[in-house]
């Protein structure tokens, strides 16, 4: 089992000429995953790996009756990125934001509206999720996930990696890894995602991966306490961050005593979880949970 995407999702990719669009395009592809088209305006008519490009979500879609598209990823300079996932939601798509350096206020629209239309949205500044064996959407490195039974959500795409790795190497594999996104505003929490693994039956343990700054491990702390049953080890990033100062994401950083790794920690071993000090440590702590 997985959430929120498998081998059966249709996606298309917005951005899909550019040079990270089309790269990645690629390594979707090769991995499995349904790209059914790609959009760029002025570039309709092209293609890139084999699949359609047109210049608008619209003309996709029209083009594509017959797929179920259920999912825009967006490869589209920052500046753009407003432009383009209204155009996504617009056509009923649920949005997977890669890029980064995207502003405060158009983040706060593109989530605002994907509210409004009842849409999902990952990111910004992510890098994406992946069902192992299935299909992935954005750039995780596909080699170093194995299919399993454990749910992965995480702020960082390099942490997801780096503990990721030393799952697989254990034998752990994993159900879905979502990466959520490391900044002040993203369209999905993880509280969002650890309700679907508590209601996935192919997740039997979960990881939460979170670092300084805001307050959103802490808030999964609550939520874990009334409403997850199943084994949760988390690891917090920034042990040893310095206070005011900003580490990695635009939403990493600390304001004093709030948002800090400590903090984040007691939370979420007060609701139960384990807590791993090095990522290293999250496979074996898993083992034993």
């Amino acid at each position: 089992m997985s959430i929120l995407i498998n081998k059966e999702t249709d996606f298309i990719v917005q951005g899909i000429t550019g040079s990270q669009g089309a790269f990645h395009t690629k390594l979707m592809l090769d991995y499995g995953t349904k790209i059914v088209a790609g959009v760029t305006p002025k570039k309709g008519g092209e293609n890139v790996h084999g699949v359609p490009v047109f210049d608008t979500v619209a003309e996709c879609k029209t083009q594509n009756v017959k797929r179920k598209i259920a999912w825009s990823i967006l490869f589209v300079p920052a500046p753009f990125v407003k432009g383009a996932a209204e155009e996504a939601l617009n056509a009923g798509l649920n949005l997977i934001i890669i890029t980064e350096g995207v502003p405060v206020h158009d983040a706060i629209a593109i989530v605002q509206m994907a509210a409004e239309k009842q849409l999902k949205v990952i990111g910004p500044n992510c890098p994406g999720l992946i069902t192992p064996g299935e299909c992935k959407a954005g750039i995780m490195p596909g080699q170093i996930f194995k299919p399993g039974q454990t749910g992965v959500v995480s702020k960082s795409g390099t942490l997801t990696y780096e503990v990721v790795d030393h799952l697989t190497k254990a034998g752990v594999g994993q159900s879905t890894c979502v990466g959520i996104g490391g900044d002040p505003i993203t369209g999905t929490s993880f509280t969002d995602v650890l309700g679907q693994f508590e209601a996935d039956p192919g997740t039997e343990k979960i990881v939460l991966i979170g670092e300084i700054g805001g307050n959103l491990e802490e808030v999964a702390a609550e939520y874990i306490k009334e409403n997850v049953t199943k084994p949760i080890v988390a690891y917090i990033a920034g042990q040893t961050a310095p206070p005011g100062k900003t580490m990695g994401h635009a939403g990493a950083v600390v304001s004093g005593k709030s948002g800090t790794a400590k903090s984040k920690q007691e939370a979420l071993e007060a609701a139960g979880a384990k807590v791993a000090i090095l990522p290293s440590q999250v496979a074996e702590l898993l083992k034993n949970a």
